[in-house]
């Protein structure tokens, strides 16, 4: 590959995309491909959110807001923040941003110098990674287990804890596991002492227990959340930052240089969402939980193990050694003859890390109808797997 900068050229991939990518040239082509592989919504945004921005247009909100975000925005987030967790956050801290890829691309940015590292979990997020390593500081992966639910083990983080390490970055409810850390596990990990950065964008996406947001442990932490996954925004990109206060003068400066603003009709739609739309995301989250356990009981008719059920965000980490073996233990390449063979789009385990390798990652961010037939191509793929 030829790049210009070193920085470039070490930026690997996003696999589950080489998938969808590959799925929509096979539909162009006449397939009928059922989609298992992209963690995004397959609902439309609530209308009340649809209708904020509209009036937002209409009132001529069109230019560029605040730095860090409308107050209005701010405020509900804060709310919503007391609401859910009794948490008091002051809007000061809260900064909005792009989405949240673009508020870890600035909080990495801020947070790490040459050298530092980060400590997370094995699998984890397929983007990390790269947002650490562009920052200039490395990731530390500390390997979770199948049989533990894939729980993040707090006596195995400071195994590994040195002096360069400036963070602990946690996800729960988890991509691409599913998986929600136990209060006791986050308690523990926030009492280790470096920085936590806790990933928060399934939250809300959680079946049959509560998720809880880091700061109810510790103040020493910064929060990752956005609008996409919970109220199905996706294409909105709107996401926030919670900072300790007084690093909020530093993250402002990066985002009046880098982006001045977030959208600001997606601004006005975001203040809908927390404030309007929570009988529409119940009712998809109700949908979703209907989803998870179906597709649990197929997987597990068509003979996987899923030795703990997930319960949070929209994903099932399965694993499929066996097949990947006839691939010399290649998820990428198990991946695309299910494509081929099954007309199936899944995610490579490996997407998400070496503790993955082997694993597939299915969505149910799908109807259950094409669900329900993704599991019959799947199982018939089974049966004929040679």
């Amino acid at each position: 590959m030829e790049c210009i900068s070193k920085r470039a050229c070490e930026i690997t991939p996003f696999l589950v995309m080489d998938v969808l990518e590959a799925a929509q040239k096979m539909e162009r082509d006449g397939r009928n491909i059922i989609h298992m592989e992209i963690g995004e919504p397959d609902f439309d945004t609530p209308e009340c959110i649809k209708k904020a921005c509209c009036e937002a247009l209409e009132r001529g909100e069109t230019h560029y807001t605040h730095s860090l975000g409308i107050p209005e925005l701010r405020q509900a987030i804060s709310k919503y923040h007391k609401d859910r967790y009794d948490v008091d956050v002051d809007p000061g801290r809260v900064i909005v941003t792009q989405g949240t890829s673009p508020a870890m691309l600035l909080l990495f940015t801020f947070l790490l110098d040459q050298g530092d590292n980060v400590i997370t979990s094995d699998p984890c997020y397929a983007c990390y990674d790269n947002f650490i390593k562009f920052a200039g500081a490395d990731l530390i992966k500390v390997p979770t287990s199948e049989d533990d639910g894939f729980q993040f083990r707090p006596e195995e983080i400071a195994k590994v804890i040195n002096d360069k390490t400036k963070a602990i970055l946690i996800n729960s409810p988890s991509n691409p596991t599913g998986i929600v850390l136990s209060p006791k596990r986050m308690k523990q990990i926030a009492d280790l002492g470096p920085w936590i950065v806790s990933d928060e964008i399934y939250h809300g996406l959680v079946y049959g227990e509560q998720e809880h947001s880091i700061l109810e442990y510790t103040d020493h932490a910064f929060v990752l959340n956005g609008f996409s996954k919970l109220f199905a925004m996706t294409g909105w990109r709107l996401g926030y930052i919670i900072s300790p206060e007084k690093y909020v003068r530093p993250l402002q400066k990066l985002c009046q240089n880098f982006f001045i603003s977030a959208n600001s009709m997606a601004q006005w739609a975001g203040v809908a969402a927390l404030t309007e739309a929570w009988d529409d995301v119940n009712r998809i989250k109700d949908i979703y939980d209907e989803r998870r356990k179906f597709m649990i009981k197929r997987l597990r008719e068509i003979g996987f193990d899923i030795k703990v059920e997930p319960t949070g965000a929209f994903y099932i980490l399965v694993n499929m050694k066996p097949f990947a073996e006839k691939f010399e233990g290649s998820s990428y390449k198990l991946a695309f003859d299910i494509l081929e063979k099954a007309e199936i789009g899944v995610t490579p385990g490996i997407d998400f890390g070496e503790g993955a390798e082997g694993y597939i990652r299915f969505s149910y961010a799908n109807s259950i109808e094409n669900i329900a037939e993704g599991m019959n191509r799947l199982e018939k793929y089974v049966k004929e797997f040679k």
